[in-house]
């Protein structure tokens, strides 16, 4: 569509449109010069729209469609996000067979169409090219975020502004908010469901205002532009972390929401394996360490309060340290640690405090490490969070923090590993058969970990997107968990210094199922899909 002057003469001659049509586009493209001819003819009302873009696709040798939401088949966000989206108005539409329709403004574009093919080949789709209006996308893109600009008034005061943008992310069930200085605009974007979506774009000459009211209501520094952390306390039901980080357009920040007396859900309501057993097997001890990891935002601060939840009663002393107490529970002496304090500081305090059970929100340098084992070896029994890959690299990141093979092969009883994935939409997702390569995928994963999954009678969900997931496809999310009870053949490993794919070979001959079984168990269930667990597991 670059060939502004032959794609209108072309028209002519075709009598889509005369001379005097073209005449008026050009006049119109005066004052709006990225703008393209064929969608200046359609802006314009000059033409009937879908004889134009026939028309348009003949000339240019492309296949052509005048895209509108109904034309959209599948969930656009599952194969590529709205960031790239907007980027390259690019729509995937509709898949079938291994192939994936998608609608470019400018087919011309090679950039833009060989980073959506490739990202899309590298989901195993072939890309279809299609040519439509870039209004028709540009329409498109409005629909799928969620309509949060229609509710945030950037031309409020600025007190109200920044008001609207915290209460609309509370009311879309946002954890993050990322507030963004770019070049010539700043970028507010809402993390629902763990993935980032554009919620507004607000006038470069608001940023300083913007900022300043951040810092004020955070209680940071005005003048310092160095990183800081802060809290928002304006808000009775949520306690929101604040961190500000200087880039070159700025100072951006994250917003952290942690809705206070969240109602506990129970280990089962999380997603753990439905095994009473396995819960009093891992969880129910004494002079011991168990320990959730998982890369951060995956949940591991929720399952620690479940498994307290569990372990809760009038005849124990359980005492926590966090930063920040996100739910008080009744009969529990709860610590929230502060810039003067650190987690180290308070478990020392806490030892001499009699308890039985200790909660350490997390395990992040070596001293904790090593005080969080020395209780363990005093008959206390302690639970705490880590971050890495998974159950087994538990031991590695202790070995890496100093704690010896002896200690982690007499203190560590249980590791825990988990990864959030999105629920399938109730709302508006179309059930379907497994394809092909779907199933080959569950079978080869059932033949590596030795497990035989039952695909009889089992179907699928296509994620589709409605107001209520607002155009995800997916609503809400759930764990995916694998344990790591530390038995006798696997503390002699450690104490010998075995490596983790030593370690990793015993445990699956005793048993030990990794995170992608109990994953393919959720998709064969309904829960989730296969494209959801890969996105977090890369899978196929």
């Amino acid at each position: 569509m670059d060939r502004k002057q032959p794609l209108g003469i072309e028209l002519v001659k075709r009598g889509i449109v005369t001379e005097i049509d073209i005449q008026e586009a050009l006049d119109y493209q005066k004052t709006n010069p990225r703008k393209k001819i064929g969608d200046i003819l359609n802006i314009l009302g000059l033409c009937d729209p879908y004889t134009l873009i026939t028309a348009m696709g003949e000339i240019l040798e492309e296949k052509a469609i005048y895209l509108k939401d109904s034309d959209i088949k599948i969930n656009v966000t599952e194969f590529i996000s709205l960031d790239l989206v907007k980027e390259n108005k690019a729509i995937p539409f509709e898949i079938s067979a291994g192939k994936i329709k998608v609608c470019f403004a400018d087919t011309t574009d090679k950039r833009s169409i060989d980073a959506v093919r490739l990202l899309l080949l590298n989901k195993g789709l072939i890309m279809e090219k299609y040519i439509t209006f870039e209004s028709n996308i540009d329409k498109i893109i409005e629909s799928f975020e969620g309509n949060a600009a229609d509710e945030i008034d950037v031309d409020a005061d600025i007190s109200g502004l920044v008001d609207t943008i915290i209460k609309t992310a509370m009311e879309k069930r946002a954890s993050d908010i990322h507030v963004e200085p770019q070049e010539d605009k700043v970028r507010i974007r809402y993390r629902i469901d763990g993935k980032l979506s554009t919620a507004v774009e607000i006038g470069k000459d608001k940023q300083a205002q913007l900022i300043g009211r951040l810092k004020a209501i955070s209680n940071m520094h005005q003048e310092k532009q160095e990183s800081q952390d802060g809290r928002i306390l304006n808000y009775p039901e949520y306690n929101i972390r604040v961190s500000s980080q200087k880039n070159v357009y700025g100072e951006k920040f994250v917003l952290r929401l942690l809705k206070k007396n969240n109602n506990i859900r129970r280990i089962f309501e999380l997603g753990f394996p439905e095994d009473e057993e396995l819960v009093k097997n891992s969880f129910n001890k004494r002079n011991s360490i168990t320990i959730i990891a998982a890369p951060t935002g995956e949940g591991k601060t929720t399952t620690l309060y479940s498994i307290i939840d569990y372990l809760n009663n009038p005849h124990i002393n359980i005492t926590t340290i966090e930063d920040p107490v996100e739910i008080r529970i009744n009969g529990l002496n709860q610590i929230e640690i502060d810039a003067k304090e650190t987690f180290s500081d308070s478990l020392r305090t806490v030892l001499r405090q009699d308890p039985d059970i200790i909660l350490v929100g997390e395990i992040r340098d070596t001293e904790t490490a090593e005080i969080a084992m020395q209780a363990g070896q005093t008959g206390h029994y302690v639970l705490s969070t880590i971050h890495t890959i998974d159950s087994i690299e538990v031991i590695t990141r202790l070995r890496k923090m100093g704690i010896s093979n002896y200690d982690i092969a007499s203190i560590l009883a249980t590791s825990v590993s988990q990864r959030l994935v999105r629920r399938i939409c109730p709302y508006c997702s179309v059930e379907r058969d497994f394809n092909k390569k779907e199933i080959e995928v569950i079978n080869k994963i059932g033949e590596k970990y030795g497990v035989k999954f039952d695909l009889t009678n089992k179907r699928t969900y296509t994620a589709v997107g409605c107001k209520k997931c607002n155009n995800t496809g997916y609503l809400d999310r759930i764990g995916i968990f694998e344990v790591l009870n530390i038995s006798d053949e696997i503390k002699e490993l450690i104490s010998s210094n075995s490596s983790s794919m030593e370690i990793r070979n015993e445990a699956l001959k005793l048993g030990y199922k990794p995170l992608v079984v109990d994953g393919i168990y959720k998709v064969l269930n309904g829960i989730t899909t296969l494209d959801e667990l890969n996105s977090k597991l890369v899978i196929y």
